[in-house]
């Protein structure tokens, strides 16, 4: 793990350094498509724009909330989840765990991008930035949970080792840690398969802690809560 020093000014005027952790990886493939199955197309290259990726059914400013969601279903929201991404890593650790007897694709689970040598994509933290070689630039918004539909699909699809027939919540129990990650396009451009990936993970400086956190926040004249 790389870090870089950043300098910015705090709202106090003075400039303050901050270290950028950054992670290297490698884009394995990419994906697009709107099939009714969920899942999507392997390409050569993406094109993502502001919207999200073209010719992917997520490719929207907004979406309909679904039941469980966010907010109340049918509601009319931002779109968070303009793309998503797994690593080879990660769906093996769920292909072992589910027993499954081949392999599990990022084709099948609908992922726009499958990554190799970021460890636990899972778990990146939201504001998280994946920059690609021709500049585009992808934000993690959050992880992106199994549903149930994908196990029901993954179920009818796919065979265990053992000759035993899948649960339809094999896929959930299996993934629940493991799924991947959704966000939105930050900066548009072409992404390619075999393309390098600079994952550079938020983390807020010191100074933009809550005062309750912090500690001492009266003395900057901020309450504390």
């Amino acid at each position: 793990m790389r870090r870089s020093q950043c300098r910015l000014v705090s709202q106090t005027g003075f400039v303050v350094g901050f270290l950028v952790k950054k992670i290297v990886g490698r884009i394995l493939t990419v994906h697009a498509g709107s099939n009714d199955d969920l899942s999507k197309e392997e390409h050569a290259t993406i094109q993502v724009e502001l919207d999200g990726v073209v010719g992917d059914r997520h490719k929207s400013y907004e979406r309909t909330t679904w039941a469980g969601d966010k907010q109340p279903e049918g509601t009319t929201r931002r779109n968070e989840r303009q793309w998503s991404a797994v690593s080879i890593e990660e769906l093996a650790e769920i292909q072992d765990t589910m027993d499954l007897s081949e392999p599990l694709t990022a084709t099948d689970l609908g992922a726009n991008l499958c990554l190799t040598g970021v460890k636990e994509l899972s778990r990146l933290p939201k504001g998280t930035l994946l920059k690609f070689p021709s500049g585009p630039e992808l934000m993690v918004e959050e992880y992106n949970p199994p549903c149930h539909d994908m196990g029901k699909k993954l179920a009818s699809k796919y065979t265990s080792r053992s000759g035993e027939p899948l649960s339809s919540t094999a896929f959930s129990k299996a993934a629940k840690l493991t799924r991947g990650i959704v966000g939105v396009v930050e900066v548009a451009g072409t992404i390619n398969a075999g393309d390098e990936v600079t994952v550079e993970l938020y983390e807020a400086p010191a100074w933009l802690a809550r005062s309750s956190v912090r500690g001492g926040g009266a003395r900057h004249g901020i309450p504390a809560e």
